[in-house]
């Protein structure tokens, strides 16, 4: 891995990679919005309400994917000093934040007709909302400190610590009694959900994780830009007082 911590190389890699992801993108979501509006059938017991399933779960998905690459890369930044996984990590939390405020928004209009209610004290809508807050907490503290090197290293180790909800987001449903199904689609006997409403859901599953990718490799070349622009200020600076 340290052979691509080199910003010149990864910035060589992204730059090939980005014009693909984002083309992947707009065609998986046109695709998987088309499936899902057309192409699945309305639920027997939830009608058409259940399409809002085509952006809430795997926006669910993503939320947990996103925070899991975000604990990855913060490990990697505490452990082997990889110059690049801070800067990941700190691309990752916005992304990983907004699919779960889109989850909690679409749970909501979703829980609404079906539960009778906007919110509920449920063990998954809460552990999802904890989630919300450690990603903002993960912003709040890189952008907390005047050096960037100490607000990496707090952020990583509350990323590491946060991590101890990932499992309780996914076992919730297994663990306590909840509004929630449980698990349709990652099951160890296969999923059980039907062909024409499970192919639509991992189109737009892939599409979230494209577009995951898409906003990230943008994000770490924003980020070492800005990088090469404050060590130039930092040389200009030096040069002038001596």
């Amino acid at each position: 891995m340290h052979r691509y911590a080199n910003p010149a190389r990864f910035l060589k890699i992204a730059n090939a990679i980005l014009p693909y992801s984002l083309w992947a993108t707009v065609l998986l979501t046109a695709v998987g919005l088309y499936m899902a509006l057309f192409n699945s059938p309305p639920d027997y017991q939830q009608g058409e309400t259940v399409r809002i399933m085509y952006v809430h779960v795997p926006a669910a998905w993503m939320g947990l994917f996103c925070y899991i690459g975000l604990a990855v890369a913060s490990f990697v930044a505490l452990v082997w000093k990889h110059p690049l996984a801070d800067i990941a990590a700190k691309a990752s939390a916005p992304v990983g934040a907004v699919f779960t405020v889109i989850c909690l928004v679409t749970g909501a209009l979703w829980g609404k007709p079906m539960w009778g209610a906007w919110w509920v004290w449920d063990a998954r809508l809460t552990s999802m909302l904890v989630l919300l807050f450690l990603y903002l907490g993960h912003m709040a503290l890189v952008n907390a400190f005047d050096d960037p090197g100490r607000g990496a290293k707090a952020g990583a180790v509350l990323a590491l610590v946060g991590a101890v909800n990932v499992p309780i987001i996914k076992f919730s449903v297994d663990w306590w009694n909840t509004l929630h199904q449980p698990a349709a689609v990652f099951r160890m006997d296969g999923p059980t959900i039907d062909t024409p409403i499970l192919i639509p859901l991992l189109v737009m599953a892939l599409a979230f994780k494209f577009y995951y990718l898409t906003v990230l490799l943008w994000a770490m070349r924003g980020e070492i830009a800005a990088a090469k622009l404050r060590s130039a200020r930092l040389a200009e600076v030096h040069a002038g007082a001596t």
